[in-house]
């Protein structure tokens, strides 16, 4: 996978680990940023795009694991390689659950740190494509009318039209007419595109193990007879 617009920060006491990992991102093509504290990587400015963090456990004043709480509140923070030469099973552990992808004992091989690092930026790229979703799901949810949002929800949670105008008190017409333009401005073809859409928005249905609803079936009884007369 290409690295073009990617970030590999460095954050490490030690002015020759910092000068070494950088010589050593940079010859994998890696465009790498270097830090000695904690407290100069937050005065950067946050970046935009794919990004990996190598740190350090053991730091003065702000440590690593300090580092990694502060950067849980960012949108998408950069996914973290730690690197120690004190490290134990207790930290690793610590670090895995904290959402690091890997946690490396000094010395350690290139080779290692620079798998890690790959997958690091993997798995950010991947939860930024993520989080994009889910902003662009937000944006067309917010062209829904109040009224419209109500009606998603009983769609999702696998209602037929009927008893969602019942449990409404809105007639059945008016129903469908909602939530045509629901499936039109969420952008989806089929009922099942729209539960994962909503889903990915904290608006879930449970639809496990249900059938069609009532004006599925009948869309598609009305499809086969329109079959069989074509």
């Amino acid at each position: 996978m290409s690295n073009a617009g990617a970030k590999v920060f460095v954050v490490d006491d030690d002015p020759s680990v910092r000068k070494s990992l950088e010589r050593l991102f940079e010859s994998a093509g890696h465009d790498a940023e270097v830090f000695e504290s904690p407290q100069e990587f937050l005065g950067r400015e946050p970046y935009g795009g794919p990004a990996c963090l190598v740190l350090d456990v053991r730091l003065p004043g702000m440590d690593g694991f300090d580092l990694q709480k502060a950067l849980a509140g960012w949108d998408c923070s950069p996914a973290i390689v730690f690197i120690t030469a004190y490290g134990d099973i207790p930290m690793s552990v610590q670090a895995i659950k904290g959402g690091a992808v890997d946690f490396l004992a000094k010395p350690f091989n290139d080779a290692d740190l620079l798998k890690a690092v790959e997958q690091a930026l993997a798995k950010n790229r991947q939860e930024r494509l993520r989080l994009g979703e889910i902003s662009d799901i937000k944006q067309r949810l917010a062209t829904l009318t109040g009224r419209q949002r109500e009606v998603l929800g009983h769609v999702v949670a696998g209602k037929a039209n009927k008893v969602i105008a019942d449990e409404l008190g809105i007639a059945l017409r008016t129903v469908k007419a909602h939530r045509g333009q629901i499936m039109r401005r969420m952008r989806a073809e089929s009922l099942a595109e729209l539960v994962r859409v909503a889903g990915q928005v904290g608006i879930q249905g449970a639809t496990n193990g249900r059938q069609p609803d009532e004006d599925q079936r009948t869309a598609q009884d009305e499809g086969g007879r329109m079959k069989d007369e074509g």
